[in-house]
């Protein structure tokens, strides 16, 4: 066996030897044959269902044919042992010399062990973070951030084309709002003698963005452009100004989120403007696009279930026909006005990523968007009919940041949240990257600044660096010796040894499930794992001294201990760099 997935190899083994059984069954009938680690490791090292999946193509009951497949698999000579069980799964214990030769597999291969094809070179474009260009980057986009980064990067590791795209959301009301707040803030640089709450009154729909950040955007208009867009002294008609306050701000915010962006590791390969798509016709033209296949209409809509708005009228709009692909209603495209909605702007903004020859979208929206979900999957189902592109989206609940068991008061620069930049600045960015992926996505969490800085095992950015530093530490101390591939491993018996072998062994398997899944918070949860069973064979070698790493009296013994200590230490830095998170030579 030279592969280094070995629950990938022994799946194919054991579809091999069920397809000897079963000769006369199709190949996709054995499509769902998984090989996983049973729930109890008592149980082996490995479990098949593949008796349940094909009992029944086989007309064959499923605790008979388990008995035989694994009369099969017994006589690998990878397997100890295979034993039926239950109603017709089969347990796996492997030899462990063959666990022992994955060791030299993986130092081999050095941080791409774990790199898979399952992928097969698939374009995927994944976007996330996304934020409305207003404002600093907060908590909250930070999450969305780590996780779309990470997701980015296990999908790459797993054999896809990866492109992180970010999506400037530029062309709405908001945008509108920032600019007259940022004119305001320009007003202001010039020495205005009205009152916040003076120009608050004749704004439209009043002052919304009131943070601090906007004062030198302020300053920075009143440099390039004078008093020229305030002749007089009231603030000028909009009309004289608003096309040029509106993109200086956007593009001042932008260079202020991708400063955000990079002190936090993350770096997008493409910037996509809402406004330009809309200038170049991208949304109208998928709309006619839709509407030639027979999916765009004039209706009614039915009113929002439950309590009806005061506003809501039963008027004719030009619509979506989105319940053909599985959403609850058909959608709005065109407002009163005649204007596109902002779901209209999206179809452009999906029909440009499939126009660019992607063959995967994946977004990382917030938690607030989950009800956009099946309308935008609708559209894009539609938009992709005949070659369909599937698009997986993955919400990323709130986040509440605590310290001293208190909620964080909120950024005096910002006004009304904590940002990116306080939080990296408090507690460093991979401190931050590690602990917003210890829980899953979808999953609300409260982020302790006293905990993420806490050295202890309860602090999981803490344990696994640590197990980290401690490999390294004793690859140092052994002057980081070379060709451990070729060290002898016969003397790696005791069960905590052949314990961190066998989680070594479950990276790759790891890999693809959580790429498959769309599930980065898997990779903390391995590394968690697998620090723990290094901390274990750690300690037992401080109570027992034959267990120790390096002694000087088994050069032979020594040299097998390291190679599993540089094989750990490999895995933890590949599960780091997924996670976009840098492992330490040291703790200080």
């Amino acid at each position: 066996m030279t592969s280094t997935d070995i629950f990938a190899e022994l799946r194919a083994r054991t579809v091999a030897a069920l397809q000897d059984l079963l000769p006369e069954l199709p190949a996709e009938a054995f499509a769902k044959v998984q090989m996983e680690p049973p729930r109890d490791p008592a149980h082996g090292d490995m479990a098949t269902n593949a008796a349940l999946v094909v009992a029944k193509p086989a007309r064959q009951p499923p605790p008979k044919l388990a008995a035989a497949l694994a009369e099969r698999l017994a006589a690998l000579p990878e397997v100890e042992s295979a034993a039926p069980a239950g109603p017709g799964f089969v347990n796996l214990r492997l030899r462990e010399g063959f666990l022992r030769a994955q060791l030299p597999m993986i130092l081999e291969a050095g941080e791409g062990y774990g790199d898979s094809a399952i992928g097969a070179r698939r374009r995927v474009d994944v976007e996330y973070v996304s934020a409305n260009p207003t404002g600093p980057m907060h908590v909250g986009h930070c999450r969305g951030a780590v996780v779309g980064d990470a997701l980015a990067n296990l999908l790459a590791k797993a054999g896809w084309e990866v492109t992180k795209e970010y999506y400037i959301n530029d062309a709405g009301a908001q945008v509108q709002a920032l600019a007259w707040a940022t004119y305001w803030r320009y007003l202001q640089a010039l020495g205005t003698v009205l009152t916040e709450e003076e120009y608050a009154a004749n704004t439209p729909g009043g002052l919304q963005y009131r943070g601090e950040y906007l004062i030198p955007v302020g300053e920075a208009l009143k440099a390039r452009y004078g008093d020229a867009l305030a002749p007089g002294a009231l603030p000028a008609d909009p009309a004289l100004w608003l096309d040029t306050v509106r993109p200086f701000a956007v593009d001042a915010m932008m260079a202020e989120i991708r400063q955000d962006l990079a002190a936090l590791g993350v770096r997008h390969d493409v910037f996509v403007s809402e406004a330009e798509l809309v200038r170049a016709g991208v949304a109208d033209r998928a709309i006619a696009t839709l509407a030639e296949r027979g999916l765009v209409y004039e209706g009614v809509l039915e009113p929002p279930k439950g309590k009806v708005p005061d506003d809501w009228e039963p008027r004719p709009q030009t619509l979506f026909a989105s319940t053909r692909f599985g959403d609850d209603v058909d959608r709005p495209l065109r407002k009163s006005d005649g204007s596109n909605t902002y779901f209209a702007n999206d179809i452009g903004n999906h029909a440009d990523k499939l126009a660019r020859g992607f063959d995967e979208l994946v977004h990382v929206w917030g938690a607030d968007h989950g009800g956009y979900v099946k309308r935008m999957q609708a559209a894009v189902a539609a938009l992709s009919a005949g070659q369909p592109v599937p698009l997986d989206v993955v919400l990323a609940q709130i986040v509440k940041v605590m310290k001293g068991g208190e909620p964080v008061r909120m950024s005096k620069r910002a006004g009304t949240y904590v940002t990116l930049a306080d939080l990296i600045e408090e507690v460093g960015r991979d401190a931050v990257r590690f602990t917003m992926l210890t829980r899953k996505a979808d999953a609300q969490m409260e982020f302790d600044l006293d905990k993420v800085v806490e050295q202890s095992r309860e602090n999981p950015v803490f344990y696994v660096q640590y197990a980290h530093a401690r490999c390294r530490s004793v690859l140092r101390s052994a002057e980081d010796p070379a060709d451990l591939a070729d060290a002898p491993l016969d003397s790696l018996t005791d069960p905590a040894e052949l314990a961190l072998i066998r989680r070594l062994c479950a990276w790759p398997r790891t890999v693809e499930a959580a790429a498959l899944a769309r599930e980065p918070h898997r990779i903390a949860f391995f590394l968690h794992d697998l620090a723990g069973d290094f901390h274990v064979l750690w300690n037992r070698g401080r109570e027992d001294t034959t267990l120790r790493f390096i002694r000087g009296d088994e050069p032979e013994a020594t040299r097998a201990r390291l190679a599993l200590v540089a094989a750990t230490a490999t895995v933890i830095r590949s599960g780091l760099h997924v996670m976009g998170v840098t492992p330490v030579e040291e703790m200080r």
